[in-house]
């Protein structure tokens, strides 16, 4: 089966050990830039590739790519002809809206503010898409791309854990250091090769349609990086990491001790002003080339204006103005790493206030796409050619800064303002796309509509524990209608741009629920007894610090999983697998299925789902024993997703973030629009796939469980195409752009 599905690592694109020997050399002798691999932390980390490497292998493969393009054209129209021969349709376009909720999608229909995908629904197809179990982004993503449930592409969370040392890892990738180093002086130099290895397995759909000669384009789908090789073009998306190698690690700096307290999400750094001059510095990646790795920083000057409401920044040898309350543009930043060796990020600079205390916000630190630091496009060419065509864009995988809004540093509108500027980045990367790629698959993932949602929603519900009727927003209530109407417009203005020959797909992976109160799963074992402190502890600290292993039967970790501690798997396991397991499991689906509430006097769990008898994959293993499915308003508690260990069960949600959709999958069904006209049956996330594959004629393989939503008789009727559509609904007034 594993054969069957695909094991899919990335071929790392780093220099040998001779090609290592001889940069450094260079490095050496001549102090040129050369090449070195390091390890950046903190987490996951990643390797690097020095300017110099990205430059010479970006001349070279551009100047092949020159000499070679009559050559690779021909090739390509042969090839095309035979593989469009047995297609239905030229070019399929789909656009992914992370998140976007049927129930309100159709209220807005209703309400008529949603014209084009009302038009889609009434010429084409409209219908809720059932998600995954369970129902989180890249779990559905996984299941969109290969067609297959999750145990068969091995994502089952955004973190997995490591049954050696109880801990969490990212769920989609490992990233790690050479495993050889040579010592010099302060230095250990790197031989060998880092290790960048992508944890979904299967194929996603793209690339059994390169193998047929279908060229595509992809952009920051979920769950792409590192990027595989295959027929086409691919930005990746969610999961990659920013240049410290975290998923996001926002900058804040303030004057005022109050302000201080611990921030998740980022790190806070206290500053004082003498004489109007803010002395600090912009701590960057972790540089593991020293003997003693230690954290990169750039001294950095702010000097400030009161009068003007300005400040002048001064760091990495540049120097720009910042007005208050106006974001940057994306500031071009090098971190130092060794004799010649650089590492490049961008980030965009936020001034807060001068006065009474001076705060700034700095976003996350993100890879520059013109001199990646690592390979984020395929082919690597790719993103360095969108950065020159557009200049400098956004490469972090979860893009929006949501943690600083919950932390209370980034305000609404200012959260909203960075949101929507970097949806206008990618609408013109998915254009260029739309207009180079006229023949294959198109597809693009916006995550504007999945983080708005979370943070907003609370403006729809008066009872939540976080609804602010004093908030800066002027109307808070509008934010979500605003938000599905931009998104009505981008779909308009594709419909526009597609002929008879092509075919677009709007689709989400999850819906959303209101987010009231949190249960932490892990207080819950431990008040039940199945879950045991070390002696003397009454609590525990995050990541199960206090947690006594060789008496502890279950825990739970992430954002649905609950794992038995089973002998021979965990480390210090004392469940006994088989019968001892399986009545164990069965205790815990009695004792917490319809688990209620008592303050508020609901359900707060639904049911728990033995993970055995719903994977058939090669990868159940590693799928969590029991899933936990929420009832609506409730969700794992931020405690118990860190493995806190407390005496409190569900408490109440106060967090900006209102909205999730980690909580029953039948409670949070996606959406799903075609221009054609698709079968009559319900549909699942997992259809997609097949579906596509029979459009362009390709056999769908067997091991997929979505099924095709073409109708058997779809090939004797007149299709429906986004051409049909956009001339049947050409009296609606709409402006052409």
């Amino acid at each position: 089966m594993k054969a069957e599905t695909g094991e899919n690592s990335y071929p790392n694109r780093r220099p040998g050990p001779v090609l290592n020997f001889w940069l450094l050399f260079l490095v050496l002798l001549l102090s040129l830039s050369s090449v070195a691999g390091a390890y950046i932390g903190p987490g996951a980390g990643f390797a690097f590739l020095s300017s110099f490497l990205v430059f010479f292998l970006t001349f070279f493969l551009a100047f092949f790519s020159f000499l070679s393009w009559p050559f690779r054209l021909l090739i390509r129209l042969l090839r095309g002809q035979k593989a469009y021969r047995n297609s239905r349709v030229e070019r399929v376009v789909i656009l992914g809206f992370d998140g976007m909720d049927p129930v309100l999608a159709e209220k807005f229909m209703a309400e008529g503010k949603l014209p084009n995908l009302s038009r889609l629904k009434k010429e084409g197809t409209y219908r809720p898409l059932q998600t995954t179990t369970p129902a989180i982004s890249p779990v559905a993503w996984s299941s969109f791309m290969t067609g297959c449930e999750p145990s068969k592409h091995n994502i089952f969370d955004f973190l997995s854990r490591n049954p050696k040392n109880y801990l969490p890892d990212l769920s989609s990738a490992r990233i790690g250091p050479p495993r050889r180093f040579i010592p010099l002086g302060k230095y250990r130099l790197p031989v060998g090769k880092p290790e960048i290895k992508l944890l979904r397995k299967s194929q996603p759909f793209w690339k059994i349609l390169g193998k047929q000669g279908i060229f595509s384009t992809v952009l920051r789908v979920p769950i792409t990086f590192p990027p595989e090789k295959f027929a086409g073009h691919l930005l990746s998306g969610m999961c990659l990491p920013d240049l410290k190698g975290s998923q996001g690690t926002f900058l804040f700096y303030t004057s005022n001790p109050a302000r201080l307290e611990k921030k998740e999400g980022g790190e806070s750094q206290l500053v004082q002003v003498e004489d109007g001059v803010v002395r600090t510095y912009l701590g960057g990646p972790e540089n593991s080339l020293l003997k003693k790795p230690e954290e990169i920083r750039l001294p950095m000057t702010i000097r400030l204006n009161y009068q003007q409401e300005s400040a002048t920044v001064e760091v990495s040898g540049q120097r720009f103005e910042l007005r208050q309350g106006v974001f940057s543009p994306w500031i071009k930043l090098s971190f130092p790493a060794g004799p010649g060796m650089k590492i490049r990020g961008i980030a965009r600079f936020y001034l807060l206030s001068l006065k009474p205390h001076f705060e700034l916000y700095v976003t996350p630190l993100n890879i520059d796409p013109e001199k990646p630091a690592l390979p984020i496009s395929h082919p690597f060419i790719y993103a360095p050619y969108l950065a020159r065509l557009f200049g400098s864009y956004v490469t972090l995988g979860e893009a929006n800064d949501t943690w600083a809004l919950n932390e209370g540093v980034l305000p609404e509108k200012a959260f909203l303002e960075l949101a929507y500027s970097f949806h206008h980045d990618w609408e013109k990367i998915f254009f260029n796309g739309l207009k180079k790629t006229r023949r294959g698959l198109l597809a693009c993932v916006f995550e504007t509509t999945d983080s708005i949602q979370h943070m907003f929603w609370r403006y729809l519900d008066k009872s939540h524990p976080a609804y602010q009727p004093t908030a800066r927003l002027e109307d808070g209530s509008r934010v979500l209608e605003e938000l599905y109407q931009k998104m009505d417009s981008l779909v308009g203005r594709v419909l526009d741009s597609l002929d008879g020959k092509s075919c677009l797909f709007v689709m989400s992976d999850h819906g959303f629920k209101a987010f009231r109160r949190g249960v932490n799963l892990n207080s819950w074992l431990y008040l039940n007894g199945y879950l045991q402190l070390k002696e003397g502890a009454t609590q525990s600290e995050e990541w199960f610090r206090q947690v006594d292993w060789s008496r502890t039967r279950a825990y739970a970790l992430g954002l649905a999983g609950i794992y038995l501690n089973l002998r021979g798997r965990e480390a210090l396991g004392i469940v006994e697998p088989g019968e001892e397991s399986r009545k164990l499991k069965q205790e815990l689906i009695e004792k917490l299925s319809g688990l209620k509430d008592q303050e508020k006097g609901t359900v707060a769990i639904n049911r728990l789902i033995d993970s055995e008898k719903i994977y058939r994959g090669p990868y159940r293993d590693n799928a969590p024993d029991l899933i936990v499915a929420y009832n609506q308003g409730y969700r794992a508690s931020w405690d118990s997703v860190v493995g806190k260990v407390n005496r409190t069960v569900i408490e109440d949600n106060r967090k900006a973030w209102s909205a999730d959709h980690c909580l029953d999958p039948n409670l949070v069904p996606g959406v799903l629009f075609s221009s054609l006209k698709l079968a009559a049956r319900e549909a699942s996330i997992m259809d997609i796939a097949p579906t596509v594959l029979e459009l362009f004629g390709v056999p769908v393989p067997p091991y997929l469980d979505g099924r095709s939503l073409l109708p058997e008789d779809w090939g004797k009727i007149k299709n429906e195409t986004a051409e049909t559509v956009k001339k049947k609904a050409g009296s609606n007034g709409r402006k052409k752009k």
